[in-house]
């Protein structure tokens, strides 16, 4: 009997220090995740995050884990955190982890149904913009021509799309980034009309005169032209 109880109390303190060691790691680790945010330091934050989730694992850590690896630009990482499929019950931040993660990894018909989703909870011009792009992309011309009227209605002036095509990003109104996806649907739709995805693109241009990646198209579509007509 005196046996028995000796080692019920050894398996209690056992129990004790070991709860009492993970509540001191969590703090420990807390206070960490809090200085490496502070010093800007994302490798840190990414330890942090990892060692709390394996103390006390949530939806909400592994969201922001993911995050800090899609905004580091690791896209398989951050899908191997939070898994590729639509789930229902994902938060909104997951859905937008996985649907820029998938774009950004060129794989346009998951990241597309994503991004479909991420519209039905936030019906915006920026997700429009993604999905229009997207779906040009997958040979749905006329889902994107939806999403660029869409758009092209809704965009308000301060709202700025980014673009990397070029050594340095820069960013142009996203109404003009609209004019420039019409364009490429124009010609998508209808490859003979030239001139009037030539005409979408010039109201891009005339927006933001610095937007490069339009005026790359506009030419394309010019020498296209050219070829057609025998460059005439």
């Amino acid at each position: 009997m005196k046996k028995t109880v000796v080692l019920l109390l050894f398996v209690m303190m056992g129990v004790s220090g070991i709860s009492q060691t993970k509540s001191e790691l969590l703090k420990h680790f807390e206070a960490y995740y809090n200085e490496m945010r502070l010093q800007g330091d994302v490798n840190g934050v990414i330890g942090a995050l990892t060692h709390l989730n394996v103390l006390a694992p949530s939806t909400e850590r592994r969201d922001t884990l993911a995050f800090v690896y899609m905004n580091n630009g690791q896209h398989i990482q951050a899908l191997n955190t939070i898994g590729i499929e639509k789930n229902a019950n994902d938060s909104d931040l997951a859905v937008q982890i996985k649907a820029v993660s998938l774009k950004a990894l060129n794989q346009p018909k998951r990241a597309l149904e994503q991004f479909e989703e991420l519209y039905k909870r936030e019906t915006s011009p920026y997700v429009a913009y993604e999905l229009a792009d997207l779906k040009i992309q997958t040979g749905d011309v006329d889902g994107a021509v939806a999403n660029i009227e869409y758009g092209i209605a809704n965009a308000t002036d301060d709202m700025q799309y980014a673009f990397y095509e070029r050594q340095q990003p820069y960013e142009v109104p996203l109404k003009a980034a609209f004019y420039h996806l019409k364009g490429l649907a124009d010609f998508n739709k209808d490859k003979s009309n030239i001139d009037g995805a030539i005409a979408s693109i010039d109201e891009a241009l005339k927006i933001a005169p610095n937007f490069n990646l339009a005026s790359l198209s506009k030419q394309a579509l010019e020498s296209r032209k050219k070829e057609n007509t025998g460059g005439n």
